[in-house]
């Protein structure tokens, strides 16, 4: 197979402006880098509380770390995977580590997988039954359509390759790229055990809500492709242009145009989509209404016919 990468870059390069300061592209990239150690931050105050907190004061913070996983890895994260914040190599490995801390997935494990996404674009199943995206809609599908929404939310986390594989992946042509991969994971493991022998309850705690977040974000991405054509290269998302939701997972509503243009950063995305309006049009790329992770309740997502592969040939 080709290199995900390869596959996934685009002809068009990202409309960079002069290089800001300590920002790569844009001084736009302050706010999600200091995201990303806000909810860091967050996430250490919450550790220091803990004693004081009550039950349900815990319950409800923790309900807020799944709903920050959800958002950062369809937010923060992603756009650090397309566009680096920072110059500086030093300082872009230092936002890897905090990323690979408060989302419980290392982030260069991360980009690999997201790069191969973008390589298949949800693509349908080929005639030995693989696709090219590993999170695609259609591999666990039948019938040429999409799986059920239910079953690829919360099963898709568990046919995810465990961390070794994925680096043994990586390390098929970037061996230096899997190193990296395996520090994140290491040093990530080492430091939940760390709180784990301070505060076993506050990591037991997390665990599911842990779990909880990365379903979040298979919804997100469920209804980010359901009904999109993944060989038509600029319809191969679902855009929603709510507003709300566009402020605050900057712009990632901007989705059929994110796939068709993935380097483009993500403060131009309006600008990309005035651009590309009546090739959009031409090509009936497909929009709903609310956020992503609401699709279910825009009636267009209740019309596009799904299928659950029989288990017998999902084992085969």
């Amino acid at each position: 197979m080709a290199d995900p990468e390869t596959l996934a870059a685009e002809v068009t390069r990202p409309r960079r402006t002069k290089d800001r300061f300590l920002f790569r592209y844009s001084y736009w990239d302050a706010i999600p880098a200091a995201l990303v150690f806000i909810q860091l931050g967050l996430m250490l105050a919450f550790f220091i509380a803990w004693p004081q907190l009550s039950w349900p004061a815990r319950i409800g913070c923790a309900c807020l770390y799944a709903a920050s996983i959800g958002w950062n890895l369809d937010s923060v994260s992603h756009n650090f995977i397309h566009n680096p914040f920072f110059k500086s190599r030093l300082l872009n490995r230092i936002t890897e580590f905090a990323l690979t801390l408060e989302l419980g997935v290392p982030q260069t494990m991360y980009k690999y997988v997201h790069m191969r996404h973008h390589a298949g674009n949800s693509d349908r199943k080929a005639a030995d039954g693989t696709t090219i995206d590993p999170i695609s809609l259609y591999r666990y599908g039948a019938d040429g359509k999409a799986e059920p929404m239910l079953s690829y939310v919360f099963m898709q986390f568990w046919r995810d390759d465990d961390p070794f594989t994925v680096a043994r992946l990586i390390r098929a042509k970037r061996p230096d790229e899997a190193r990296r991969a395996m520090t994140e994971f290491w040093v990530m493991v080492a430091v939940y055990a760390v709180l784990a022998l301070i505060n076993w309850k506050f990591v037991l705690l997390l665990a599911p809500f842990y779990y909880l977040g990365q379903c979040i974000s298979f919804l997100i991405a469920y209804y980010e492709h359901l009904g999109a054509e993944p060989d038509v290269p600029v319809a191969t998302g679902v855009s929603t242009y709510e507003p709300v939701y566009n402020w605050v997972f900057l712009n990632n509503g901007y989705h059929a145009e994110h796939h068709h243009r993935p380097k483009w950063h993500w403060s131009q995305m309006k600008a990309l989509r005035e651009e590309t309006r009546e090739e959009q049009k031409a090509a009936g790329v497909r929009t709903i209404g609310p956020a992503h992770f609401l699709g279910f309740l825009d009636p267009s997502t209740w019309k596009v016919p799904t299928a659950r592969a029989a288990r017998t040939a999902e084992k085969a």
